[in-house]
């Protein structure tokens, strides 16, 4: 099963400007206050190792202000990558998100059920996060779906069983 998934807003700033926010994702864009924190091992050059949660990753290639394409190295089942682009429009830019994969075995049950849907929530509101800082306000802000906020707050406590960490608030968040 191949899944390809791509979010996408345009800004009207200069690509420059949009891709300094690239260069900080981890920073600036990344919504770790709902999310498990977004990290990589060292600065954001080709084989650094990174991830979120139980989503594990290596970077490919950075082209500073431009891309960011990780290959994914958990969980398994998912072979691909996901890339963050920044491409210039006629009244600005694009910044564009997507996920290339072939899902094998149990992720091919677990991507439509779970994965895709907190995924999915997660870049709209890194989206969110970077029309706030390209533009002073967001225009319509994401919303959770009752189901996303059922699956976050049960892999809330999954993964902070798996991995033994305390990164979030114990207290589940029940964003509307």
């Amino acid at each position: 099963m191949s899944v390809l998934n791509v979010h996408a807003r345009e800004f009207p700033v200069p690509v420059a400007e949009a891709g300094r926010l690239l260069d900080d994702l981890t920073e600036r864009l990344w919504p770790a206050e709902d999310w498990p924190p977004m990290e990589f091992a060292g600065p954001l050059a080709p084989g650094a190792e990174g991830g979120h949660g139980l989503v594990r990753y290596v970077v490919e290639r950075f082209h500073a202000g431009r891309s960011l394409r990780c290959r994914f190295t958990a969980p398994q089942g998912i072979e691909g990558f996901h890339e963050f682009l920044v491409r210039g429009t006629a009244t600005g830019c694009v910044l564009e998100h997507v996920l290339a994969a072939h899902l094998h075995g149990a992720a091919r049950v677990t991507w439509p059920l779970f994965w895709r849907p907190l995924h999915d929530a997660v870049l709209e509101q890194l989206l969110d996060r970077a029309e706030l800082a390209l533009t002073g306000a967001i225009a319509e802000p994401a919303r959770w779906s009752p189901y996303v906020r059922l699956l976050h707050a049960a892999g809330s406590v999954v993964v902070s069983r798996i991995t033994g960490s305390r990164t979030q608030d114990p207290r589940v968040k029940l964003r509307a």
